[in-house]
């Protein structure tokens, strides 16, 4: 990209930050133009109030549903010229005519950068993201120092695992979001490869704490519990000074249901949710593109793909082999079925969920046992356990 691409997209920068007015307004679309490029532009509130279907002046409430809202801030941003005019025609939206001094060149990389201009200057909705939560148990307890070296250390172990994943060629563009005592965490990048991706993550962060644990004596070292599950949130990037935040945040159903089943997970343990993660954009057979895989079948592909992860060095010991898989009781058969654990909140709703085990082996150490057996389950912690399957 030459030097007048680059001035062009600082100059597009400024005008994206004057509408964005230090939050007051987000910024859906935009349509590139011969001169420069027009965008729609919206008050932040409005479209909380289109979601949920809350009268506005004009027309616009009957014109406009939720569903075309979580459609236009869903995916990409970039719309036609007809399509700009028939959004904002419906929204009863004028759009922003913003100049440049160049012509757009229509790029694949000045396009990229656009769109990840406007989303940061907007919101966007991701029907199904994988996402997990790290939980320091007995945070509250500890002393402000204590805090401090625990997630400093916890903080530690998820770029230790994110450097070993690169070492092994397993990209994952992983972002993180303090809940206080513990991180959200999730990838960046969309489907099937990239949410099993996470899982693996998930692992090796929980295999790198243990390894930490073993070695240490005193309170730096955390004790964790972890939770994975796939569901829906917004993105969406905080005010800070005068710009927003580079790093993106998220929150929505998929966060609302980890909270929930941290909260009744023993120390130690590993919760995955009741999910049913899409399997769109990993296939080109449009039948397969829209299979849904419910959360027993996504572990089946975790293990399937784990050979990615051979060659995995952990403590200086090479790994041998990583066996991942949902717990139950023992069948006649001698196989194991797999239990569900029904877990009630403070608000009275149930969520389904699995208890998790991960046994990872090395060649000349003993292996890394994460997770609790199914045996040793406290099963008070749910006071509904469903039949298993």
């Amino acid at each position: 990209m030459g030097l007048r691409q680059r001035s062009n997209l600082v100059q597009l920068e400024r005008s994206l930050n004057e509408l964005w007015a230090l939050g007051q307004n987000s910024i859906l679309s935009w349509t590139p133009l011969d001169d420069g490029l027009l965008v729609l532009v919206v008050p932040h509130y409005a479209i909380a109030e289109y979601i949920a279907g809350i009268p506005r002046s004009g027309n616009v409430a009957q014109n406009v549903s939720s569903r075309f809202i979580i459609e236009l801030i869903s995916g990409e941003r970039e719309l036609t010229l007809a399509q700009m005019q028939k959004v904002s025609t419906l929204m009863n939206v004028e759009p922003k005519h913003l100049r440049l001094r160049q012509p757009l060149s229509s790029h694949p990389v000045e396009t990229k950068i656009i769109e990840k201009m406007i989303r940061r200057y907007g919101i966007n909705f991701v029907a199904s993201r994988a996402v997990t939560l790290f939980d320091i148990v007995g945070f509250s307890l500890l002393t402000p120092f204590e805090q401090m070296t625990q997630l400093n250390s916890l903080s530690y172990s998820l770029n230790s695992a994110h450097a070993k994943m690169l070492e092994q060629d397993v990209k994952i563009n992983f972002a993180r979001s303090t809940t206080g005592d513990g991180f959200y965490i999730w990838n960046r990048d969309n489907g099937l490869e990239a949410n099993v991706n996470l899982y693996h993550f998930m692992h090796i962060v929980l295999a790198d704490n243990a390894i930490a644990r073993s070695k240490s004596a005193s309170k730096i070292v955390p004790r964790l519990r972890a939770c994975f599950h796939v569901g829906s949130c917004y993105e969406f990037h905080q005010a800070e000074g005068l710009n927003p935040t580079i790093h993106d945040f998220i929150v929505g159903d998929v966060t609302i249901d980890l909270a929930r089943m941290i909260d009744a997970a023993s120390p130690g343990q590993i919760l995955v949710g009741d999910f049913h993660a899409e399997l769109i954009g990993d296939t080109h057979d449009h039948e397969q593109s829209q299979v849904h895989l419910d959360a027993a079948t996504f572990l089946e592909r975790a293990q399937g793909n784990l050979s990615k992860l051979s060659g995995l060095v952990l403590s200086g010991e090479r790994v041998t082999a990583i066996k991942c898989y949902l717990t139950g009781e023992r069948l006649e058969s001698g196989d194991f079925d797999i239990r569900k654990l029904e877990i009630r909140d403070k608000h009275g709703l149930t969520r389904t969920a699995y208890n998790a085990k991960v046994n990872i082996y090395r060649e000349l150490a003993e292996p890394i046992l994460l997770g609790i057996e199914d045996r040793k389950l406290q099963l008070e912690h749910f006071p509904e356990v469903a039949p298993s399957f």
